[in-house]
């Protein structure tokens, strides 16, 4: 689905970014390039996939994007997709929250997004094609108790999203963007979590249980794929039924 591609997916040392690098590159992915800060956790990627290379980056770092992305279109000439997944969350509720907590999720969650779009878009733009897909949450369509900070980054790419599919299109180019809002997943940011609470949210998703990184990952391949091509805008649910 996505052969000869050249990929870029931020978060993609573990979890969900983790699955769509290998996704993407099980695919026919000419290039995954898989983003992160935590290089030791991808040492392995290279040896078990031609095709991905991990980087080191830190999406609150514009110089360092540049450079990035300066690089990887002298090598090849173009980007097709870029998965926005990078993510973080510091929990608390709203009279307990720190600004320090309040500023750092919206750096990564938000401005990160931001960042990474700004510098990859003007040359998907140049090639008249390409797919951004961001992840949001179902926290950022329907809010969730002591996630003030993740629920508003959450709501706010969703926002960036719809903006972006009617600006990189008004020229004629064939740049969509599309986000995907997972439910509850099993990834790192959840393992930990007490047993009852786990219980509880299977409770409430029609379906029964939690969600595996891979569900999300083949949304996001399909939004990355020509089969995609007429979707744009569009916010994409992954949750089981948690929302309806």
């Amino acid at each position: 689905m996505l052969k000869d591609k050249i990929c870029i997916v931020t978060g993609g040392a573990q979890g969900i970014g983790r699955c769509i690098a290998e996704v993407f590159a099980a695919e026919g992915a000419k290039k995954v390039f898989a983003c992160d800060m935590n290089m030791d956790i991808m040492s392995d990627y290279e040896n078990r996939f031609s095709n991905i290379e991990a980087v080191e980056l830190n999406v609150c770092d514009r110089d360092a994007i540049s450079a990035f992305v300066t690089d990887v279109k002298d090598t090849y000439g173009r980007i097709d997709v870029l998965v926005n997944n990078a993510g973080i969350t510091r929990d608390n509720l709203l009279a307990k929250m720190s600004e320090k907590d309040w500023d750092m999720v919206v750096d990564v969650n938000l401005k990160g997004v931001f960042n990474m779009t700004q510098h990859v878009s003007p040359v998907m733009i140049e090639n008249g094609a390409g797919s951004i897909i961001t992840m949001s949450s179902v926290v950022g369509t329907d809010g969730n108790i002591g996630q003030t900070n993740y629920a508003a980054t959450k709501a706010g790419v969703i926002a960036m999203t719809k903006s972006w599919a009617k600006e990189f299109s008004r020229k004629g180019a064939q740049v969509r963007a599309n986000c995907v809002a997972p439910g509850f997943i099993k990834t790192p940011m959840t393992k930990d979590l007490p047993e009852k609470v786990i219980a509880y949210m299977e409770g409430k998703t029609p379906l029964g249980h939690m969600g595996e990184p891979e569900d999300i990952a083949q949304a996001a391949l399909f939004l990355a794929s020509d089969r995609a091509r007429f979707i744009t805008g569009q916010l994409l649910k992954v949750d089981g039924g948690l929302v309806i």
